[in-house]
């Protein structure tokens, strides 16, 4: 038993980054309906850049996470103006193929930045709690608790704020929030910004916990997508669940099968939730 709840708390670890990763995807995709592939190498820019500031520049890092997060949200709307807003009314294919341009490109400014080495976010966080049998590291704690905090800031924001009812307007209904006086060509900014800052806290929080290198932001978003499937497109509360269910499982399978298999049995489970429920975990049935 204190084996499983060992590894259900390492889960809840990474589920949490599942969910930051995939509530950036989840409100691009529900308001302008792009698949932002790119949004995985974003987050990775943003671990690059905090390693960069901590461990090249000596700056610390309750200093250096807020000038990454500021970084993520102007790369956010530039991204949008520059990328996504031009082929805004043009066939779908078009965004698609920005997407993945986008991905290449700023793999490719990663590496010409920030080298091709394999790195670490150095951190002074070294205790080890000991809480029933079960171990939780200082700085696994600190990440559950900076995830859950933006997961409640984004939500609160979502939810009760009026850009956040003008954000799920336009997601309900593009035409009637236009009528409503909506100013529809400043929200997509908003999106973007907050997405990707959520998208460099993720990647802050990836390598801090593991390590950031070439090619992991294409692994994380496509785990992001996973679990926008799992939880249920468009769904907040399924995006959340479904980072939370999708974390726990690769735990688990990681301490009980073997860490070669541990996506191979996280997707088994996608797929067999989906057999049962197509719309996903929280998703309405269209």
């Amino acid at each position: 038993m204190i084996e499983i709840l060992q590894q259900i708390v390492n889960g809840i670890a990474i589920g949490g980054v599942y969910v930051l990763i995939a509530l950036g995807l989840t409100t691009v995709f529900g308001i302008l309906g792009i698949a932002h592939f790119a949004h995985g190498s974003v987050s990775m820019f943003g671990g690059y850049l905090t390693f960069f500031l901590v461990a090249g520049q000596g700056i610390p890092l309750v200093i250096a996470i807020p000038v990454a997060l500021t970084a993520g949200v102007v790369l956010g709307m530039a991204i949008e103006l520059l990328a996504y807003r031009p082929v805004r009314k043009a066939s779908h294919i078009n965004a698609f193929i920005v997407a993945l341009g986008l991905t290449m490109m700023v793999e490719g400014l990663n590496l010409e930045f920030f080298g091709h080495e394999q790195v670490v976010i150095p951190t002074s966080f070294d205790r080890v709690f000991n809480i029933g049998g079960v171990t939780l590291p200082e700085l696994r704690l600190y990440v559950i608790l900076a995830a859950a905090l933006l997961i409640a800031a984004m939500t609160i924001f979502v939810e009760r704020t009026k850009t956040g009812q003008a954000i799920r307007a336009v997601a309900e209904n593009r035409d009637a929030a236009i009528l409503m006086g909506v100013n529809v060509r400043t929200i997509p900014l908003v999106v973007f910004a907050m997405s990707t800052a959520l998208g460099v806290a993720a990647g802050i929080m990836v390598g801090a916990l593991f390590a950031i290198a070439p090619g992991i932001g294409e692994g994380l978003v496509i785990k992001g997508f996973a679990v926008l499937i799992l939880g249920g497109l468009g769904s907040i509360p399924g995006a959340i669940v479904g980072g939370i269910v999708l974390g726990i499982t690769e735990s688990l399978a990681a301490g009980f099968v073997s860490s070669a298999y541990k996506d191979v049995i996280a997707f088994l489970v996608m797929i067999f939730v989906l057999l049962f429920r197509p719309q996903g975990l929280l998703g309405k049935a269209s």
